[in-house]
């Protein structure tokens, strides 16, 4: 039987794919938006949203784990957590854009939602 165990890989090693999540992540926070490929806004996703979630309910030392940008921890805390303090939950959202001219990739906007 076969069975799909962890998430994408998208061609990259494993340390590879952690620093690559933490720098889009934080260009997500920075900017709001992030134009890239759809598979990695989808693993970008879950990523982003559980250190808002932190963010929200105040753990300075879990945000800090994954956030070495002091101006993006202070983005965090000052204008994010505040402005999704009451919602529960879905910070982001990903629009599909046209195909990368390229290589024909599919690509897709992910924002965080106001």
């Amino acid at each position: 039987m076969i069975k799909t165990h962890g998430g994408r890989k998208l061609g990259v090693t494993g340390t590879h794919r952690r620093a690559m999540l933490k720098n889009m992540a934080m260009n997500l926070f920075l900017h709001e938006k992030l134009t890239t490929t759809v598979a990695k806004a989808k693993t970008l996703r879950p990523y982003a949203e559980k250190i808002i979630t932190h963010a929200v309910k105040g753990k300075h030392f879990l945000v800090r784990r994954h956030v070495h940008d002091k101006k993006v921890y202070r983005k965090l805390f000052d204008v994010l957590a505040p402005r999704y303090a009451k919602r529960p939950g879905g910070y982001t959202r990903i629009v599909r854009l046209l195909p990368r001219a390229g290589d024909n990739a599919s690509r897709g906007m992910i924002t965080l939602i106001s």
